[in-house]
């Protein structure tokens, strides 16, 4: 090939290089801007995950903290339950027993039929005493048991209620689970929760304040507060306490035993235990129901001899024949 040749030959192939390579600075250009591009989409896809992510943990910290509650609250009522059938059979065993004395009496009134009429109206008054007596304990017992079967009622709808409300968590978090897979549009981050305004110490101090000026169904609803936002602390124990306390000044007896028995069930190594006992078997005392009273102010002076409560309970016991 001739010298010439080789010149028109490089021209023509440096003129192939330049737009050859202006070609390639437009697709560069806008490969870059198609990258960009991905980034940014990718960056918003990792920041919604970011935050179905943290929803997902809110709703299994929830769905864990409300079996949790559930479970305490199940275990009270089994407790509540027991003690109340404990004492229902007793009191129909009392029932049966003067259903006995009352046969017993009516036998005697049919051997006395052919004494002297004065003696016969002796016997009859006595029977008559005898049927109210066991009329008026007959009543008490329907009633007495006809609040047993409404309070069980009320705690199986609770519980239901919580079934349906593990139910409704569950059914969330399915749907959490699904928007992340099929990479729904972001939602607003949860705000963070407030802290409280006041400290625990705040909140108890102002119940027992209200104890202390004699408001007792204030003092009851903020220590009920008090426990449902902070159910396990150092003071978690006296609240219960104090709630029972508020029953029993307004003399409502039962209610109170069934409050200072949460007290001792829920925090059995809680410093009011002894105490609750103790106004548990005072309070069965109210009742006229002795021998539960008997057995709990025993308990007291076993478990707790050495104790203030100890010598109250041994003093109330010298009294109860």
């Amino acid at each position: 090939m001739k010298k010439g040749d080789w010149k028109q030959w490089g021209i023509v192939l440096w003129m192939v290089l330049g737009v050859y390579g202006c070609a390639t600075q437009g697709d560069v250009r806008i490969l870059d801007k198609d990258i960009q591009r991905l980034d940014s989409q990718l960056g918003q896809v990792q920041k919604e995950k970011e935050s179905i992510k943290k929803e997902m943990e809110a709703i299994r910290a929830e769905l864990a903290a409300f079996k949790k509650e559930t479970e305490i609250n199940l275990s009270s009522l089994q407790a509540e339950n027991q003690k109340t059938r404990a004492d229902l059979l007793l009191r129909l065993e009392t029932l049966q027993s003067d259903t006995r004395t009352l046969s017993t009496g009516v036998e005697e009134y049919k051997e006395f039929l052919k004494t002297p009429s004065r003696e016969i109206s002796r016997v009859k008054e006595d029977v008559e005493v005898r049927l109210r007596i066991l009329e008026e304990r007959g009543k008490t017992f329907e009633e007495r048991h006809k609040s047993f079967e409404e309070r069980n009622q009320s705690y199986e709808e609770r519980f239901k209620g919580g079934e349906n409300r593990l139910k409704d968590l569950d059914a969330k978090l399915t749907s959490k689970l699904t928007d992340l897979e099929k990479s729904v549009p972001a939602k607003e981050p949860p705000a963070e929760p407030k802290a409280p305004s006041t400290t625990a110490g705040n909140v108890y101090k102002d119940a027992y304040e209200a104890f202390q000026k004699g408001d007792l169904d204030g003092a009851r609803r903020k220590f009920e507060a008090f426990l449902k936002q902070y159910p396990n602390m150092e003071l978690s124990d006296n609240a219960q306490f104090w709630i029972g306390e508020t029953y029993y000044l307004k003399k409502d007896f039962e209610k109170a035993i069934l409050e200072y028995e949460k007290a001792i069930v829920k925090y059995p190594e809680g410093d009011k235990v002894s105490s609750a006992l103790l106004k548990q078997g005072l309070a069965f005392l109210e009742l006229g129901d002795k021998t539960n009273a008997r057995n709990l102010l025993k308990r007291v002076t076993d478990r707790y001899p050495q104790t203030e409560q100890a010598e109250i309970a041994k003093k109330k016991l010298e009294t109860i024949k």
